[in-house]
């Protein structure tokens, strides 16, 4: 199941509350501006300063995440659901998806090629990425989704030929959420055991171990 826990204080203390989809208002919960660490379980998740996923945003993928960007200033939660396997992002050098194109599949720092600080407009056409102004994720970021399109980065984003790194967003491995039975066999014999959360099946190797 995809999830996020978030705490009102750093470090995973004080009040949570947990969440399965997207929050437009956080006030409408009563857990407006007060989110200073969160989990991630699964998918990714997008958490914004502004009510109704708008205002500055952030990405968080899996994990446990005790220091956050927009502490204490979060309004809304929004829950990535794209497929997340094999992204593919096509950046252009001019707006209006004119010039030379560069069809990306995987994280690229462009400040090793020939087409860093030089894209304007993109097309997302599977998955989520993250556009980075400068080389290895740093500086400011773009959030980009499947099957969305910016024209011009220049007016509204000031992010034309600006664009050093781009990185696909990446979900969490599988968990089993119920109990399940695993047979095997050993020589002429089967043996079947019985495995429940928080455990896991690693599905090539059929051995078990803690999450």
């Amino acid at each position: 199941m995809n999830k996020i826990i978030v705490y009102e204080e750093e470090d995973f203390e004080g009040f949570r509350k947990e969440f399965t989809c997207s929050v437009p208002d956080l006030r409408s919960v009563d857990f407006g501006d007060c989110i200073s660490s969160l989990k991630v379980i699964g998918q990714p998740w997008l958490v914004f300063r502004d009510p109704n996923y708008k205002g500055v945003g952030f990405a968080y993928e899996e994990g446990e995440h005790k220091h956050i960007q927009l502490s204490n200033n979060i309004s809304s939660l929004q829950l990535v659901t794209e497929d997340l396997e094999d992204p593919q992002i096509t950046l252009y050098e001019h707006p209006n998806y004119e010039g030379i194109s560069k069809v990306i599949k995987e994280e690229t720092n462009l400040s090793y090629g020939y087409f860093n600080d030089k894209a304007s407009s993109h097309i997302v056409q599977k998955g989520a990425w993250l556009l980075y102004e400068h080389p290895r994720r740093g500086g400011w970021y773009y959030i980009a989704r499947e099957g969305t399109k910016l024209e011009n980065y220049g007016p509204l984003y000031h992010f034309h030929d600006k664009c050093s790194h781009v990185y696909p967003l990446k979900s969490g491995r599988p968990r089993i959420q119920q109990k399940v039975a695993v047979r095997t066999q050993v020589g002429n014999k089967y043996l079947v055991c019985s495995i429940k959360p928080p455990q896991q099946l690693c599905m090539v190797c059929s051995s078990i171990y803690a999450s």
